[in-house]
């Protein structure tokens, strides 16, 4: 029978699984892997949890609530920090959550909540927690702090999201702070505040805000800027504005250069960068060489 209920989707997986395999070999980087996941397990039926499968290297869980939630993930991530068995061979785990409504069927879960807890966990790194700020705002209870992380976009949600990183450590003396540490209850209200960023193309203008969605640049029509040439991928380069700032991320066989302002024109290359100030974009070619399609940017 199905049914759709308010809970917390948690997901945790494994960072750096690819290069546990290459450099333990199969069957010890199975065993550790798993010796991780049982953990995860552990902690979240301690605050009330449930697991609802575990894929490779990553959990999925359900928690009643989202302060369970917001727990339980602070204490995985304590668990691989002081645990000497995950602290020798330099194991950890990167989580994601959301709490909203999930439909339940067949002992697994669906919805909109599933989907957003998934891209928060896609987004967070190595020792991170990663949630929206509508998880954290209205929890009552001894909470820990979080940083805002600006907006990010979720499929199938019309406008990007708030989302806050939350602070599990005790001494943060040796954080890198995006902001000051909020209260929980406040990251809406102090997330970062997005600008404007035009880009030049020949004789087009464009603009895009915090609000835009992906913007696309290659060689095939389909993207929103197309350029024509063979040293251009189908799907080169996209812009997005995430975490408060606009990204460019390439996605090509030629790389992508740009510049900002008086700096080197830096070689991007399956990365993405924070484009700041003004500069020049250039798909498959540096600039000097590909003058007549260079992109010119500005950040408002």
């Amino acid at each position: 029978m199905s049914q759709s209920r308010p809970q917390t989707i948690l997901f945790a997986d494994v960072s750096g699984s690819t290069r546990l395999f290459e450099t333990k070999g199969d069957v010890e980087a199975r065993r550790l892997i798993a010796m991780v996941l049982n953990a995860l397990s552990a902690i979240c039926v301690q605050h009330g949890g449930r697991v609802i499968k575990t894929i490779g290297d990553e959990i999925m869980c359900t928690l009643p609530g989202a302060l369970n939630g917001l727990l339980a993930a602070c204490d995985m991530q304590r668990k691989m920090a002081r645990d000497i068995d995950f602290v020798r061979d330099n194991l950890a785990v990167r989580i994601g959550l959301h709490h909203g409504e999930a439909l339940e069927e067949n002992g697994d879960v669906y919805g909109d909540a599933v989907n957003v807890a998934a891209r928060m966990a896609s987004l967070a790194k190595r020792e991170q927690i990663v949630t929206t700020a509508a998880t954290v705002q209205g929890v009552a209870g001894k909470l820990p702090e979080t940083r805002g992380l600006g907006r990010a976009r979720v499929s199938g949600k019309l406008l990007p999201i708030e989302i806050v990183d939350v602070i599990w450590q005790e001494d943060t003396s040796g954080m890198t702070m995006v902001q000051s540490a909020i209260r929980i209850g406040d990251a809406a209200a102090q997330a970062p505040v997005g600008g404007k960023l035009r880009l030049r193309h020949r004789d087009r203008l464009i603009e895009l805000d915090e609000n835009s969605e992906p913007f696309m640049m290659g060689r095939e029509a389909s993207n929103q800027l197309v350029v024509e040439a063979d040293w251009v991928s189908r799907t080169h380069a996209q812009i997005e504005f995430k975490r408060g700032h606009f990204m460019i991320a390439d996605r090509s066989t030629n790389a992508t250069y740009v510049c900002i302002g008086q700096d080197n024109e830096l070689r991007l290359h399956r990365d993405e960068l924070h484009l700041r100030k003004s500069g020049t974009i250039s798909m498959g070619q540096a600039v000097a060489i590909n003058v007549l399609d260079t992109i010119f940017f500005e950040v408002e």
